[in-house]
């Protein structure tokens, strides 16, 4: 079996390289960050695209096992961590009570290494929100107080499960808990999850937003509108509330 298991993960690897470009590892370079004091510093691309990417989960996801995709998570390439994300959220969605809680708990104890915005979004609310929707959820509130930015991510994006079942307590409060974040991302990541409960209740996020305007950073706030009349957009925009 260990035979069988090494030669699928250098099989996974031969596919990733037939598929890797430098191009585009230049351009993904780029768009993610990777700079000296950006968001994504030192992450580290080969240059393969989400659809090849998912080409690769499919061929291998029913045969992997889960310990083994620790091996591609904590890795320095983005691709692989990205492979290891959608194996774990296909094992989790055909999995059963136990296998559920072994991923969600994996997932949490690997939030370090969730570590770009495009991992985190593929996966917290397939995961950890969906497993949460029965459950007591005080993790989610451990999670946004941390100082780090993708546990903070996960956070808040794991309450799209939550708003998809037409629950949006939670997503208000941690919303309110990260007005003050000094990260982009975070303006961005809250304004979208606004956006997506005022398609189910636009009445809660106006209330939410004139409540905490002025603790409401722009792009948040233009993210959460934008479904908003445009009248009403505009004088909201202007701080006429």
């Amino acid at each position: 079996m260990f035979g069988i298991v090494v030669y699928m993960i250098s099989q996974i690897k031969k596919d990733f390289k037939i598929y890797s470009s430098k191009e585009k590892k230049e351009v993904y370079k780029r768009f993610f960050k990777t700079g000296k004091g950006e968001y994504g510093e030192g992450d580290i691309f080969i240059g393969v695209t989400t659809p090849e990417m998912k080409l690769v989960v499919r061929k291998y996801r029913r045969d992997i096992p889960i310990e083994e995709t620790l091996l591609f998570l904590h890795s320095p390439i983005h691709e692989y961590r990205s492979f290891a994300l959608n194996i774990l959220r296909y094992m989790y969605e055909k999995g059963d009570g136990f296998v559920k809680k072994e991923i969600v708990d994996l997932y949490l104890e690997n939030v370090e290494y969730i570590n770009n915005w495009d991992l985190v979004d593929c996966s917290a609310h397939y995961i950890v929100g969906d497993y949460l929707l029965d459950k007591e959820r005080s993790i989610l509130y451990d999670l946004v107080k941390r100082d780090h930015l993708w546990s903070q991510r996960v956070s808040i994006l794991s309450t799209f499960a939550f708003i998809r079942n037409n629950e949006f307590e939670d997503t208000l409060k941690i919303s309110k808990i990260l007005l003050s974040h000094k990260h982009d991302l975070m303006h961005k990541a809250v304004g979208w999850m606004l956006r997506e409960v005022w398609k189910r209740d636009s009445d809660i996020v106006e209330e939410f937003i004139i409540k905490n305007y002025n603790d409401v950073p722009r792009t948040t706030l233009r993210y959460a509108i934008e479904r908003m009349e445009e009248k009403k957009r505009k004088k909201f925009l202007k701080g006429e509330v």
